[in-house]
Protein backbone atom coordinates (compact mmCIF):
# COMPACT_ATOMS: atom_id res chain seq x y z
CA UNK A 1 0.00 0.00 0.00
CA UNK A 2 1.60 3.16 -0.86
CA UNK A 3 1.01 5.64 2.07
CA UNK A 4 0.98 9.52 1.78
CA UNK A 5 0.77 11.71 4.72
CA UNK A 6 3.75 14.42 4.21
CA UNK A 7 1.26 17.50 3.06
CA UNK A 8 -1.48 16.76 5.52
CA UNK A 9 1.48 16.72 8.34
CA UNK A 10 2.87 19.60 6.79
CA UNK A 11 -0.45 21.69 6.69
CA UNK A 12 -1.56 20.49 10.50
CA UNK A 13 1.76 22.21 11.42
CA UNK A 14 1.57 25.47 9.44
CA UNK A 15 -2.24 25.25 10.81
CA UNK A 16 -1.00 26.09 14.46
CA UNK A 17 -0.15 22.26 15.36
CA UNK A 18 2.43 21.79 17.54
CA UNK A 19 5.15 19.87 15.93
CA UNK A 20 4.45 16.26 17.11
CA UNK A 21 0.43 17.00 16.93
CA UNK A 22 1.56 17.43 13.20
CA UNK A 23 3.04 13.94 12.59
CA UNK A 24 0.76 12.38 15.05
CA UNK A 25 -2.47 13.32 13.73
CA UNK A 26 -1.82 13.16 10.12
CA UNK A 27 -1.69 9.20 10.70
CA UNK A 28 -4.82 9.04 12.66
CA UNK A 29 -6.13 7.09 9.31
CA UNK A 30 -3.81 4.65 9.73
CA UNK A 31 -3.89 4.30 13.65
CA UNK A 32 -7.99 4.71 14.02
CA UNK A 33 -6.96 7.26 16.98
CA UNK A 34 -9.97 9.66 17.03
CA UNK A 35 -8.29 12.90 16.22
CA UNK A 36 -8.99 14.89 19.47
CA UNK A 37 -7.43 12.25 21.56
CA UNK A 38 -4.48 12.44 19.07
CA UNK A 39 -4.41 16.16 19.45
CA UNK A 40 -4.03 15.84 23.55
CA UNK A 41 -2.31 13.11 23.82
CA UNK A 42 0.67 14.57 21.58
CA UNK A 43 -0.15 17.62 22.97
CA UNK A 44 2.74 17.37 25.64
CA UNK A 45 5.59 16.92 22.90
CA UNK A 46 5.56 19.74 21.14
CA UNK A 47 9.28 21.94 21.38
CA UNK A 48 11.03 18.69 22.46
CA UNK A 49 8.57 18.13 25.16
CA UNK A 50 7.06 21.05 26.41
CA UNK A 51 9.41 23.20 25.12
CA UNK A 52 12.23 21.72 27.01
CA UNK A 53 13.95 21.10 24.17
CA UNK A 54 14.91 17.21 24.18
CA UNK A 55 13.87 14.69 21.63
CA UNK A 56 12.19 16.55 18.99
CA UNK A 57 8.01 16.38 18.98
CA UNK A 58 8.52 14.68 15.15
CA UNK A 59 10.22 12.08 16.32
CA UNK A 60 7.92 11.45 19.81
CA UNK A 61 5.23 11.15 17.07
CA UNK A 62 6.85 9.08 15.06
CA UNK A 63 7.37 6.36 17.85
CA UNK A 64 4.00 6.59 19.15
CA UNK A 65 2.69 6.04 16.05
CA UNK A 66 4.73 2.91 15.87
CA UNK A 67 3.69 2.14 19.29
CA UNK A 68 0.21 2.30 18.55
CA UNK A 69 0.58 0.02 15.09
CA UNK A 70 3.82 -2.58 16.48
CA UNK A 71 3.63 -2.52 19.63
CA UNK A 72 2.18 -5.26 21.52
CA UNK A 73 0.92 -3.50 25.09
CA UNK A 74 2.76 -6.76 26.62
CA UNK A 75 6.10 -6.58 26.30
CA UNK A 76 7.12 -8.84 28.78
CA UNK A 77 8.21 -10.56 26.64
CA UNK A 78 11.94 -9.72 26.32
CA UNK A 79 12.53 -11.07 21.98
CA UNK A 80 9.14 -8.49 21.31
CA UNK A 81 10.42 -6.01 23.36
CA UNK A 82 13.73 -5.85 21.97
CA UNK A 83 12.19 -5.99 18.90
CA UNK A 84 10.13 -3.06 19.14
CA UNK A 85 13.37 -0.78 20.40
CA UNK A 86 15.25 -2.22 17.25
CA UNK A 87 12.04 -0.57 15.17
CA UNK A 88 12.21 2.73 17.22
CA UNK A 89 15.89 2.91 17.09
CA UNK A 90 15.70 2.47 13.36
CA UNK A 91 12.89 5.26 12.90
CA UNK A 92 15.46 7.48 15.15
CA UNK A 93 18.08 6.62 12.84
CA UNK A 94 16.22 7.35 9.68
CA UNK A 95 15.77 10.88 11.04
CA UNK A 96 19.34 11.61 12.17
CA UNK A 97 20.66 10.02 8.76
CA UNK A 98 18.84 13.32 7.21
CA UNK A 99 19.29 16.00 10.34
CA UNK A 100 22.18 14.76 11.96
CA UNK A 101 20.04 13.99 15.53
CA UNK A 102 17.10 13.90 17.02
CA UNK A 103 17.62 16.70 19.63
CA UNK A 104 15.11 19.51 19.36
CA UNK A 105 17.58 22.40 20.38
CA UNK A 106 20.63 20.79 18.30
CA UNK A 107 17.92 20.90 15.49
CA UNK A 108 17.17 24.56 15.56
CA UNK A 109 21.22 25.64 16.18
CA UNK A 110 21.76 28.85 14.98
CA UNK A 111 18.33 30.28 16.73
CA UNK A 112 17.81 31.57 19.98
CA UNK A 113 16.62 28.79 21.82
CA UNK A 114 14.77 28.96 25.22
CA UNK A 115 12.90 26.36 26.95
CA UNK A 116 10.77 28.84 28.65
CA UNK A 117 6.90 27.25 28.86
CA UNK A 118 5.61 30.38 26.31
CA UNK A 119 5.44 29.11 22.69
CA UNK A 120 6.05 31.41 19.94
CA UNK A 121 3.26 33.25 18.27
CA UNK A 122 2.82 31.49 15.06
CA UNK A 123 3.02 34.27 12.38
CA UNK A 124 4.99 34.52 8.69
CA UNK A 125 8.24 35.47 10.40
CA UNK A 126 8.14 32.49 12.30
CA UNK A 127 7.51 30.00 9.45
CA UNK A 128 10.27 32.01 7.68
CA UNK A 129 12.53 31.37 10.17
CA UNK A 130 11.62 28.02 12.52
CA UNK A 131 13.11 24.74 10.23
CA UNK A 132 10.38 22.71 12.25
CA UNK A 133 8.28 22.25 9.04
CA UNK A 134 10.79 20.65 7.28
CA UNK A 135 11.50 17.84 10.35
CA UNK A 136 7.52 17.60 10.13
CA UNK A 137 7.83 16.70 6.57
CA UNK A 138 11.09 14.33 7.20
CA UNK A 139 9.63 12.15 9.79
CA UNK A 140 5.87 11.77 7.87
CA UNK A 141 8.05 10.84 4.95
CA UNK A 142 10.24 8.11 7.16
CA UNK A 143 7.35 6.78 8.48
CA UNK A 144 5.16 6.44 5.72
CA UNK A 145 8.67 4.72 3.89
CA UNK A 146 8.36 1.92 7.14
CA UNK A 147 4.57 1.59 6.95
CA UNK A 148 5.03 0.45 2.78
CA UNK A 149 8.23 -1.59 4.27
CA UNK A 150 6.26 -2.83 6.98
CA UNK A 151 2.75 -3.06 6.55
CA UNK A 152 1.05 -3.15 10.07
CA UNK A 153 -0.85 -6.30 10.70
CA UNK A 154 -3.23 -4.48 12.90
Amino acid sequence: MKYDHTEKAVTLFTNGYNCAQAVFVAFCDVTGMDEDLAKRLSSSFGGGMGRMREVCGTCSAMFMTAGILYGEGTETDHAIKTEHYKRIQYLAEEFRREHDTIICRDLLKGLEVTSTPTPEKRTEQYYKVRPCVKFVRTAAEILDRYLEENPPER
